[in-house]
């Protein structure tokens, strides 16, 4: 009887998982029921002065259905350019954009996540990707403080 359960459980499990699955790469315009917000809210992430620590993006503007995420680090790789390393999803479905204000004192990154164009509509794994995204600052860094936007 155990071992009928056991694999009720499972095959539950793995039915949920296919449903989240689809879902999340449905396309659908839904927030999922998250509220957008307009906060100003800020973290600070480390430095992890040993470089890039995940697989390198590069920006997309055309991403669909863009949120923002936080990113766990970020990495000095010029006077004038930094790294933000986070996680999202499949690189063959999930790309990320980055918006950057820049002070006296801070440079705030707000990353952005989304689905990529070419994959609206498609099942997407789930899975999580270290991922890297390098930006150009307008001037040098300095002792500027770097902030996430999320």
């Amino acid at each position: 009887m155990d071992g009928t359960r056991g694999r009720r459980v499972i095959a539950a499990a793995a039915i949920a998982l296919i449903g989240l699955a689809a879902t999340a790469c449905s396309g659908s315009k839904d927030t999922g029921g998250q509220a957008k917000s307009s906060s100003t809210a800020t973290s600070t992430p480390t430095e992890a002065p040993g470089g890039q620590i995940g697989r390198p993006f590069t920006a997309d503007p055309g991403i669909v259905g863009p949120h923002s995420i936080s990113f766990d680090s970020w990495t000095r790789l010029a006077p004038d350019k930094i790294a933000v390393n986070f996680q999202t999803g499949s690189p063959e479905c999930y790309g990320v954009d980055a918006a950057v204000t820049e002070t006296s004192s801070t440079v705030t990154v707000d990353l952005k996540s989304g689905t990529l164009p070419t994959a609206v509509g498609k099942m997407c794994t789930m899975i999580a990707v270290f991922g890297t995204l390098e930006i150009q600052l307008k001037s040098p860094l300095g002792d500027r403080k770097v902030l996430s936007a999320n």
